[in-house]
């Protein structure tokens, strides 16, 4: 079985994240897994402030390259990096996997668009779109929204939510027959006491491969804390 990340935060570009991608990478080397998926949060997110006003192009090209470098210290270490990245409105965020430095530089009104209008884009275009922890509360989000029709899947599990909360997505997951996914939301490296992530039977060469396990199943959400790995 091989492990894969799926929601992993590094600084200095994800602003709330404590641990670096090179300390974040060789922890999931040493804890065996075969890759990440390292989904900083986008540029309409909590991206590091340095880069908040710059011309779109460059704040695209930044973001980009931060995986491009971690994709480099990756195959350093002998573990595969793979692009994603965390959208956000208004608390609301989706993890996108699929989509590259080319497609966005093509779309430079992406970040003005109405979020239900540009999910749609995305998923047209062949992205992965996995609503991250939907039933989150914090005092900084207003209200709770769902977009059921405008996703693929949603996290069942993540490691830095409630049960209680994550109770509440399976069972949104369900009823709308929704693709189950796992992630962890790691800010802080080998921090966390639980971690979440998505398992296949085989070794994932790219990014396409990984969407084509996800939609037919082959991908299975788990979760790992001191009890061990189980596949949700």
């Amino acid at each position: 079985m091989y492990l894969y990340e799926t929601h992993l935060h590094t600084a200095p570009l994800s602003a709330c994240a404590r641990a670096g991608v090179r300390e974040s990478l060789e922890y999931y080397k040493e804890a065996g897994y075969a890759g990440v998926f390292l989904s900083d949060h986008f540029i309409d997110g909590n991206v590091n402030r340095a880069i908040r006003e710059l011309p779109y192009d460059e704040r695209i090209r930044i973001f980009f390259g931060v995986a491009e470098e971690a994709e480099a210290i990756g195959a350093e270490l002998g573990i595969s990096v793979f692009s994603a990245f965390e959208m956000s409105y208004k608390g609301t965020d989706f993890l996108v996997y699929g989509i590259d430095k080319a497609w966005c530089l093509a779309h430079p009104d992406m970040d003005k668009m109405k979020k239900s209008e540009l999910l749609r884009l995305l998923c047209e275009d062949g992205a992965l779109v996995i609503h991250a922890h939907p039933f989150r509360e914090a005092q900084y989000i207003d209200h709770i929204r769902l977009f059921p029709r405008l996703v693929h899947g949603t996290e069942i599990f993540n490691a830095c939510r409630t049960d209680f909360e994550n109770e509440l997505a399976a069972q949104y997951c369900k009823n709308y027959g929704l693709i189950p996914f796992s992630g962890s939301d790691n800010h802080v490296a080998g921090g966390l006491k639980r971690f979440g992530g998505m398992a296949t039977e085989m070794p994932l060469r790219d990014v396409r491969e990984f969407i084509d396990a996800v939609r037919s199943g082959a991908a299975k959400p788990f979760v790992r804390d001191e009890n061990g790995i189980r596949l949700l």
